[in-house]
């Protein structure tokens, strides 16, 4: 049993996934750089704005952590599952992550940024 409420597991949460959002971008605009695009501005306009709005609220969820006394570590990472330490108000609790579970997620919040730029235009 966890005595984390849920609102503080989402946002420890989403100290795990949205770096790894912004991992994912990066790499796309590597890829779109090194594409034979004919006009790759708009595309790395889109990612590079995404990728502001994840900064913003990555810094967010980095300054609510710190004010909270809230961590999340990585332990342990395998082919199918990592394991992450959260410290919460003293308490250590270990929660272990499906990878294609964290995959899905990641893209699952890819998909609200991307369609969040897509439907302010």
């Amino acid at each position: 049993m966890t005595r984390i409420p849920d609102d503080e597991r989402d946002i420890m949460e989403k100290a795990i996934y949205l770096p790894m959002v912004l991992i994912v971008l990066n790499r796309d605009i590597a890829v779109i750089e090194n594409s034979p695009f004919k006009l790759k501005k708009p595309y790395l306009n889109l990612i590079e704005e995404t990728m502001k709005d994840i900064q913003r609220e990555l810094a967010g969820v980095k300054q609510y952590m710190k004010k909270n006394k809230l961590q999340v570590i990585e332990t342990k990472r395998d082919d199918a599952f990592t394991m992450y330490m959260f410290i919460y108000k003293g308490y250590e609790e270990n929660h272990n992550y499906f990878n294609p579970r964290i995959r899905n997620k990641v893209q699952e919040i890819l998909e609200t940024y991307l369609s969040k730029k897509h439907l302010s235009r």
